[in-house]
């Protein structure tokens, strides 16, 4: 199962990428990111909210181009993780 890290402002590097879940009625929608350099626009894959699972594989497909990064999530408002997702340090 995969290990996903808590997302905080300021403390993902360049390249990583960010999954954000939000509330939209009565159902978890997400959207991917990619962290640029200070000063710059972030990267958004998908201009459409996303269903869990797909915003889960977008961001593995993504992941791959950095192996190396982690892949953050963003819990907002009214969101909590659910631990069938993977693990969420």
């Amino acid at each position: 199962m995969r290990t996903y890290y808590r997302y905080k402002e300021g403390e993902a590097a360049a390249g990583s990428i960010v999954i954000k879940f939000y509330r939209s009625g009565d159902q978890i929608r997400g959207f991917i990111r990619k962290v640029t350099e200070p000063g710059q626009h972030d990267t958004v894959f998908s201009s459409e909210e996303l269903q869990v699972n797909d915003a889960f594989l977008i961001a593995d497909n993504k992941h791959r181009e950095a192996p190396d990064t982690p892949i953050f999530v963003e819990l907002t408002e009214g969101v909590r993780w659910n631990p069938a997702w993977g693990q969420l340090n």
